[in-house]
């Protein structure tokens, strides 16, 4: 389950919850699966100026957030970490929504439940 500490709502995607490099590095992950501080580096160095340890901060943050997992392996140059996502994108996206939503109805209650019932009985009643 993704821990939620802060949501900027004025943002979209996955940038409501993760600095911009935080989530430029979970996307390649997601679509890489297990990759190394290096492969991330040489994926975004084309897109922005980054520091190859700047993509090492990044993945180690995010392994302290638990979004993703780490495991050491043996290759040449030494000992390398090797990163996986530790879920799925949908999974991180659906554990953020169910966590915003139990969040706004535990502080907010009936006003929440009453809004969200209007809003999709609105929704349902367009579509129908």
């Amino acid at each position: 389950m993704v821990v939620i500490s802060r949501i900027r709502l004025q943002r979209k995607g996955l940038e409501t919850l993760l600095s911009p490099l935080e989530a430029d590095v979970l996307k390649i992950l997601w679509t890489e699966k297990k990759v190394r501080v290096r492969d991330v580096y040489g994926r975004l160095k084309g897109k922005r100026k980054v520091a190859l340890t700047s993509v090492a901060v990044i993945l180690d943050r995010l392994h302290k957030k638990k979004f993703v997992t780490r495991s050491i392996e043996v290759g040449r140059g030494g000992y390398h970490y090797i990163y996986l996502p530790k879920i799925t994108r949908g999974d991180f996206e659906n554990s953020v929504v169910a966590k915003t939503v139990d969040r706004l109805v535990e502080n907010f209650g009936d006003v929440a439940v009453n809004y969200f019932y209007e809003r999709f009985a609105r929704k349902k009643a367009k579509a129908g």
